[in-house]
């Protein structure tokens, strides 16, 4: 990691620009997201939620989509501050 940026920004970045281009007044912030799926497996672990449930990969993207909001938020709460 090393603070540098993931090999998905090569497809992330082209997006983030057309999409600013195509629709200006909407902000853009990047979230690195890396690691959220097994933040969102241990969590699960620790909840004591059974393998076969585990396994659910749309209950891992949920849970990892609340790690990210969560993630951003307190972001956003710190730079308030």
């Amino acid at each position: 990691m090393n603070y540098e940026e993931s090999e998905s920004m090569q497809y992330i970045k082209p997006f983030v620009k057309k999409l600013q281009k195509e629709i200006p007044t909407i902000p853009v912030e990047y979230f690195d997201e890396r690691f959220t799926s097994s933040m969102a497996l241990q969590t699960m672990i620790d909840g004591g939620v059974k393998k076969k449930k585990r396994q659910n990969k749309a209950l891992v993207d949920e849970i990892s989509a609340t790690i990210i909001l969560q993630g951003y938020m307190e972001g956003r709460r710190m730079n308030l501050s």
